[in-house]
């Protein structure tokens, strides 16, 4: 029959472009657009010049996509993901076209239900989660643990690890300005899509309307949040998660360790005797609840000048914390990393970018980037 070939390679390419939407990954929820019912029709027709002369080898490809709420403030990356995998399509050249709609209620609702009913409340307690997990803590504030959490973080996910990050200092929250963030998460019938800056997944009460205003939570109020901030948030199954927890030994921290058991403590401290003695009382709150102190990190450590190493807040300190928490805790609470004085932490990080990062999201070549990686790998390991 006349035509016949072309209907048959048309319905070869209309499979084969679907095969390779698969592949295509929604940033937020992290499964392929055909997964999620995103993909409702692909039409495929034979290119055709001005003149309506057809161009051999040469196909125009109209996806039609469904997005889960309109406005997607990440519809150009989906957008951009879909026209190179039709764009790549090997042997032929294929003109992809996108035509963009969103999900009707009763196809979002069927969605979120079923991605709810897969997770089912916290995700990071189901038995073999692969998630570790490191709770950033501090006895005072004014030591950089915020700083400490946002370029770790950063760290993590330059080093190609799936990072998310939760903002559990309720009171003094900066990840999202330490990120740069000032969207809010896109919210899906109830469950909320975290923000993705500079690799990481982010959520924090920052992010959401009047959270400029003094927040004086305590008690179950304040141990709800957390539980919102793990169970109603889509973090998929990420590598790592980091949280910046809230300076002291409050009520943040019994709620961590109520609800991530398997999280790992990491204390921050300066040199100088008065941070390092405080900061021993936050690592000796696992005395009290399970949590398994994984290590030391001393901030401001030194600054190099003109060939000289300058110790300006004194020394020791995290090894006076380290030997301390040791002893106390019956185990090895190592000092993992002493990490150097560096005004671009507060000048870049100010801008919106973790001082470990260059401007195009790769690791930078410096001595603080150096000692993040060494402090990352070294928690990962």
């Amino acid at each position: 029959m006349p035509g016949q070939e072309n209907m048959t390679d048309v319905t070869v390419i209309r499979g084969n472009v679907y095969e390779r939407l698969s592949h295509v990954i929604d940033p937020e929820i992290g499964r392929s657009v055909t997964d999620l019912g995103m993909i409702v029709a692909i039409d495929v027709a034979p290119s055709h010049s001005t003149e309506g002369v057809r161009a051999p080898g040469r196909f125009d490809v109209t996806v039609h996509v469904e997005l889960t709420v309109p406005g997607c403030p990440l519809t150009q990356t989906i957008q951009d993901r879909i026209d190179e995998a039709v764009a790549s399509y090997p042997g032929l050249e294929l003109v992809p076209h996108i035509e963009v709609g969103a999900m009707d209620a009763d196809k979002l609702t069927g969605l979120v239900s079923s991605l709810k009913a897969e997770r089912r409340e916290n995700p990071f307690n189901k038995p073999g989660i692969k998630t570790r997990i490191f709770a950033i803590a501090s006895g005072k504030g004014g030591v950089g643990k915020s700083s400490v959490s946002a370029n770790l973080a950063a760290t993590f996910s330059a080093l190609g690890y799936d990072t998310a990050a939760i903002d559990a200092d309720i009171y003094g929250f900066s990840l999202p300005g330490l990120f740069g963030v000032h969207s809010q998460p896109t919210n899906l019938n109830g469950m909320l899509m975290p923000v993705t800056a500079w690799g990481v997944k982010l959520i924090s009460i920052g992010m959401f309307a009047g959270a400029d205003r003094a927040i004086l939570w305590r008690g179950p109020r304040l141990q709800r949040s957390l539980e919102q901030f793990l169970s109603d948030v889509w973090w998929g199954q990420p590598d790592v998660l980091l949280l910046d927890l809230a300076p002291g030994t409050g009520d943040m921290a019994i709620s961590v360790a109520q609800a991530l058991p398997n999280a790992e403590l990491v204390v921050v401290t300066t040199p100088q005797p008065s941070a390092s003695d405080v900061a021993v009382r936050s690592g000796l709150v696992a005395l009290q609840v399970p949590l398994k102190v994984r290590g030391v990190v001393e901030n401001m450590s030194y600054f190099d000048h003109a060939g000289e190493r300058l110790r300006i807040f004194g020394e020791g300190g995290g090894t006076r914390v380290s030997d301390r928490l040791t002893d106390a805790l019956g185990y090895d609470v190592p000092l993992l990393a002493s990490l150097p004085l560096e005004p671009d932490i507060r000048e870049v990080g100010e801008s919106g970018r973790p001082a470990v990062l260059d401007s195009d999201g790769s690791l930078a070549d410096t001595p603080l980037a150096s000692s993040f990686t060494a402090l990352a790998r070294r928690l990962i390991g």
